[in-house]
């Protein structure tokens, strides 16, 4: 009883540890929006950040991959998967760099301290903080049909000033189509828009990410599978779409 007593205390207190490490952090990071940092001070911040992550909270967690996008601004590493080229983004400053850092430091320390609170007993309830897909999904399921033409499904993209639309088969949603992937297909490949139909060039398996899940799932998710659009879904039946743009929205504090 005595050692596991000990046991749990030791863990309170390395969590403590890691806590405030990650908080000195984020001192360091205000400093840097009073005085700009020189590019090395930068790397060497980013790389001792990088090593209390995966110290505080192991090497496999999402945080460090958010971290790794939030260091190049506006989710830039999402941005450079091979389905598309940034869609409706400018150029931030290394301001907003910092800023996307300062959030995904927040989210790590309340991490850490719904563990530490669980540990402790202090809050038997207490679950981790953050943000879920739910939260900065978009609620409406756009989708276009099957024998769609590329001109169609174009000008419904334009229409719903959206980057992607969902291919639908009767009751089934099958796939879907990028803004990019439309303009890949008419203007490098010289397809024909009119007579081409969506199910040329659509891509499937949908990827899905449940209403639930963390917003870090869904960067998780977009990394893996080489996607910037993820289907949303609850108790099995899709209710929506998260894009890059909605995990931009979050990580630079925009509600």
């Amino acid at each position: 009883m005595g050692s596991q007593k000990t046991s749990k205390t030791d863990r309170v207190g390395t969590l403590d540890q890691d806590i405030t490490r990650i908080r000195q952090q984020l001192e360091t990071l205000k400093k840097f929006l009073i005085d700009e940092p020189t590019p090395a001070a930068l790397i060497e911040f980013d790389s001792a950040t990088e090593d209390i992550l995966a110290d505080a909270l192991g090497s496999s967690s999402p945080l460090l991959d958010t971290y790794d996008y939030a260091q190049l601004g506006e989710a830039a590493g999402l941005m450079n998967a091979p389905e598309e080229a940034p869609e409706g983004t400018t150029h931030q400053s290394q301001r907003e760099t910092i800023r996307q850092r300062q959030r995904v430091l927040e989210s790590g320390i309340a991490d850490l301290e719904a563990r530490r609170a669980s540990l402790s007993q202090e809050s038997k309830k207490l679950k981790a903080a953050g943000p879920t897909v739910s939260d900065y999904m978009a609620k409406s399921v756009r989708s276009v049909p099957l024998d769609a033409t590329l001109q169609e499904a174009g000008q419904c993209l334009q229409k719903w000033k959206i980057g992607s639309v969902l291919i639908q088969s009767g009751d089934e949603f099958l796939g879907y189509i990028t803004e990019t992937e439309l303009t890949r297909e008419v203007v490098a490949s010289g397809t024909d828009p009119v007579t081409t139909t969506v199910k040329t060039c659509m891509r499937e398996p949908l990827v899905t990410v449940e209403t639930s899940d963390p917003i870090v799932e869904a960067v998780r998710l977009m990394k893996e599978k080489g996607t910037r659009h993820l289907a949303v879904t609850e108790s099995n039946r899709i209710v929506g779409v998260v894009s890059v743009s909605d995990i931009i929205r979050y990580y630079s504090g925009v509600v």
